[in-house]
């Protein structure tokens, strides 16, 4: 009787251990949701600024993994869709949005965009993740109103939900054909560690 007792208190321990082993692991993950700016189009993965994020932090961060769930020619509806799924299969503590661009490209109505982003947000957010909402900008042949309120958009919604906000990832890359490929949308390789610089100084105070 006392054996067994035993035994039962040491295989209950051994499950909360590894129960708890389990969760601090799926607990220390970044979930990149993005486009091929997150995707690596045009450019090696190993060079894209996900890869470069996931070389720093097992320099700075060793016990973070990061799972880049980006897809080239992604929309906010597309990344909406997968979210739930990969919330539930990585159990993420961040999730970065970096979405939003290809909206923009395609004229997609605002309140499409934000709808969407917002919905994003909230599922991570009920999820137990903190969120670094990423900005983009559109170039200004779509019309000044519609290219300042999808710009300004972001902002709003990181104001709204209080999240963690990069306002233009491509800030400093954009605007130098050097640093774009010949699509003059997609950044090369060269651009990738100055997108990692946008970035970092927002995610590192979240991690």
């Amino acid at each position: 009787m006392i054996n067994r007792f035993r035994r039962s208190i040491l295989v209950n321990g051994c499950i909360a251990l590894l129960w708890g082993l389990s969760t601090l692991a799926s607990a220390n993950t970044v979930l990149v949701m993005g486009d091929s700016l997150s995707a690596g189009y045009g450019i090696d993965l190993e060079d894209g600024w996900v890869q470069q994020l996931r070389t720093k932090l097992e320099e700075t961060h060793p016990q973070y993994q990061v799972i880049n769930a980006s897809v080239s020619g992604e929309t906010t509806t597309g990344g909406r869709a997968r979210l739930n799924k990969l919330l539930q299969t990585h159990s993420p503590s961040i999730v970065v949005i970096e979405l939003g661009g290809n909206d923009g490209l395609r004229g997609q109505p605002l309140n499409i965009v934000r709808e969407n982003l917002s919905d994003m947000i909230k599922q991570s957010q009920q999820a137990e993740a903190r969120v670094l909402l990423v900005g983009m900008q559109i170039p200004p042949n779509y019309g000044a109103r519609y290219t300042q309120a999808f710009s300004e958009l972001f902002a709003e919604l990181a104001k709204e939900h209080e999240t963690a906000l990069v306002p233009f990832l491509l800030d400093g890359v954009a605007l130098d054909k050097n640093l774009m490929q010949n699509d003059s949308i997609h950044p090369t390789a060269e651009a990738q560690p100055r997108i990692l610089d946008n970035i970092w100084p927002v995610l590192e105070p979240i991690l």
